[in-house]
This record gives structure tokens, C-alpha cells and sequence, in this order.
């Protein structure tokens, strides 16, 4: 094995055994506005949504590597079942460097749509994983988990966005979750197809919301010192 595949496997494996502490210990990040309290200085603002932000990114990652388990070693499942994420119409930045070229205000607003659009597909999601016989207990309940955390942390960006750049709310853009409609009574193999993508897209999404807030942190609150 060359040692990319097994720095490939190191990292998930570590994703894997972080994300199982934090959810078993029921390590759960800090409530955004401790008390409804939301008067913070920024940085403590960013801080707490990072944690957030970082958590269900662990979670969804955890989730994928618990479904891809199972298919594993059926290579044309995985082939057929990876397709364009809905998500993907939303101009987001690729990479560090790219990102840093989109104003903060422009890149928080583009934060909150990622985050806002899967408010829907989740519930969805946890509906259509929770009817899979051979779906562990495990992902059911990081599903259930992340669709209660996705509502913290869109509340979290919103404070963000309203104290640092208030006259720059409202001007976030959605998302149109045509491509995945009720699963209800396809056929068993679509229905798994649909479900492995939409995890896979979550999981996608999750670690570029994570990426941005960080870089986000260091141009707003350091200076682009850190």
C-alpha cells in the first residue's frame, strides 16, 4: 500500500474515533447564546460557531464513513449513486486561495445559504434513513443529531453576519432541492443510490462550511494574523 492510501485511511480512521468520542461522551459544543445571551465579543461569537460548525462536519463525516462501509467493495453502486450535489449551483469558492478573494460579507452570506438549504433535506434525510432496515443505530442518530445542530449553527451565522456586517443581511441566495424529491415508494436500490449521495453531498458541504468559517475568523477577527 502506498502512503497516500494509508494517510487516507489514518485520517478517516481519526475522524472516525474523534467524531464517536464527541457523540458517545455527549460532548455537545457550546450553546451559541448561553442563557439567550448573545451579547459577545465577536471573536467568542466565531469561536462557538466554529465548534459547531466543526462538529457536525465530524458527524456527517462519521455518517459516510458508516454507509460507505456497506458498499464498500460495490464499486458500480458507488459509481451510479455519485452525482451533482443540489448545492453545487451556489457559486462557492474552491480552495484557500480562492476564498480569500470573496469579500467577508459576500462569503458569510454564501456560508448561510450552504447551511440554510439542507434545513429541508435533512428532515428529510432522517426520515428516509430511519425507514432503512439495515441501517445502523449509528447513523440514524447522527442524522437525527445533525439536523437539530444545522438549526444552531444557521442561528449562529446570522448573529455573525448581524454584528460584524448588519447592512449586508438578507442578501443570501438558496438553493432549489429539485434533485431530491421524496423517496417514497421507489424502488429499494434508487432509494439507497439517493440516500449514499445525499450523505455524500452533506458531507461535502459540511467540511466547506467548516474551511470557510476558519478562514473567515482569521481575515475578520485576526487580520489575516494567524
Amino acid at each position: 500500500m502506498n502512503s497516500q492510501g494509508s494517510d487516507r485511511k489514518a485520517v478517516t480512521l481519526l475522524l472516525l474515533v474523534m467524531s464517536n468520542l464527541l457523540f458517545c461522551q455527549n460532548a455537545h459544543p457550546l450553546p451559541i447564546c448561553p442563557g439567550g445571551n448573545c451579547q459577545m465579543p465577536l471573536q467568542e461569537l466565531f469561536d462557538r460557531v466554529i465548534m459547531l460548525s466543526h462538529y457536525i462536519y465530524m458527524l456527517s463525516a462519521d455518517m459516510f464513513i458508516e454507509l460507505d462501509k456497506q458498499y464498500a467493495q460495490d464499486h458500480e453502486f458507488i459509481a451510479k449513486a455519485i452525482s451533482d450535489c443540489p448545492t453545487s449551483s451556489l457559486a462557492t469558492p474552491e480552495g484557500k486561495e480562492e476564498a480569500q478573494q470573496v469579500p467577508p460579507e459576500v462569503l458569510l452570506n454564501l456560508i448561510l445559504s450552504l447551511v440554510h438549504s439542507w434545513n429541508d433535506p435533512l428532515f428529510q434525510l432522517v426520515t428516509e434513513v430511519d425507514g432503512i432496515h439495515e441501517a445502523s443505530d449509528a447513523i440514524i442518530s447522527r442524522a437525527k443529531e445533525i439536523g437539530e445542530q444545522n438549526k444552531r449553527l444557521l442561528e449562529g451565522i446570522e448573529k455573525i453576519l448581524g454584528q460584524a456586517y448588519p447592512e449586508a443581511k438578507g442578501n443570501e441566495i438558496y438553493s432549489v432541492w429539485s434533485q431530491f424529491p421524496s423517496l417514497q415508494g421507489v424502488d429499494e436500490e434508487s432509494r439507497d443510490l439517493a440516500i449514499y449521495n445525499k450523505v455524500r453531498c452533506l458531507r461535502r458541504d459540511s467540511h466547506k462550511v467548516d474551511n470557510y468559517l476558519k478562514l473567515l475568523r482569521c481575515r475578520v477577527v485576526h487580520n489575516n494574523n494567524c
